[in-house]
């Protein structure tokens, strides 16, 4: 299922909608890079290309972590 999720990136809130299973993924990298989720949301945000959306640079980043065996894509 999608659901909505809210983070503050530099100061501001944004919003964006993951499916259940990229949320649980994204918690599991920032777990074992010892971060907050905030912080990953926030870098991963700093690193997207200018013309794509958040969630489709949250879902990326979950699936090259994943093909990549669980390292930095």
């Amino acid at each position: 299922m999608i659901r909505k999720h809210s983070a503050t990136l530099h100061g501001h809130r944004t919003s964006f909608s993951l499916e259940d299973e990229f949320w649980s993924e994204l918690k599991t990298i920032a777990a074992s890079r010892a971060m907050p989720l905030a912080a990953l949301i926030s870098e991963i945000d700093d690193t997207r290309p200018a013309d794509s959306n958040l969630s489709s640079a949250l879902r990326l980043h979950v699936l090259a972590w994943l093909k990549g065996g669980g390292t930095e894509p």
